[in-house]
């Protein structure tokens, strides 16, 4: 399984919206695997198929990843795959974490998002689910469906922190 290329911020195709899967092929479940492997080669514990240039509505997450020992590339791993995915719900109470981005690299900013959401999607398999997610959970489907919108997580700051982290930013494009 081959690691994907990230794009990186000021790609265009990190702000296209992107389109339904009509049905899962060999093709798509080839990209779920490379998504899964680039995921865990770049230490991220989510990635939205637009980052590696393929604007479709996919994104794959495992936020059990967090809780490897420092330096442990073997341990835990519940990668889960998530095809049109829609936010049904999200909880009124939201709070600020801080978040980075593969596409923003070295960049971390609080944000504040709904702690808890309601999350339909379709795996793998082509089964329908859906789940309450809650904590880092909720967290990381929210900054994955932002990307499905070609929303990254730097356009939910406020104005004054996006001016601070400008530089930072037209750096980034630079190398787009």
């Amino acid at each position: 399984m081959p690691v994907l290329p990230v794009k990186i911020y000021g790609d265009p195709c990190l702000k296209a919206k992107s389109t339904s899967v009509e049905t899962i092929t060999p093709e798509i479940l080839t990209l779920l695997r490379d998504m899964g492997e680039t995921l865990y080669e770049r230490h991220g514990i989510g990635l939205a198929a637009s980052q590696v240039g393929v604007n479709l509505r996919i994104f794959v997450m495992d936020t059990d990843w967090t809780d490897r020992d420092e330096g442990d590339e073997t341990g835990p791993r519940n990668l889960r795959f998530f095809i049109n995915p829609e936010i049904t719900w999200e909880s009124e109470e939201d709070g600020p974490y801080s978040e980075g981005c593969l596409s923003v690299p070295g960049i971390e900013a609080d944000v504040y998002r709904p702690l808890s959401v309601r999350l339909r999607w379709m795996d793998e398999k082509g089964k329908m689910r859906e789940e309450q997610l809650e904590e880092l959970d909720a967290r990381c489907a929210q900054h994955e469906f932002d990307h499905l919108n070609g929303i990254l997580f730097v356009d939910r700051l406020p104005f004054a922190k996006r001016t601070l982290l400008a530089g930072k930013l037209r750096k980034l494009k630079g190398l787009a």
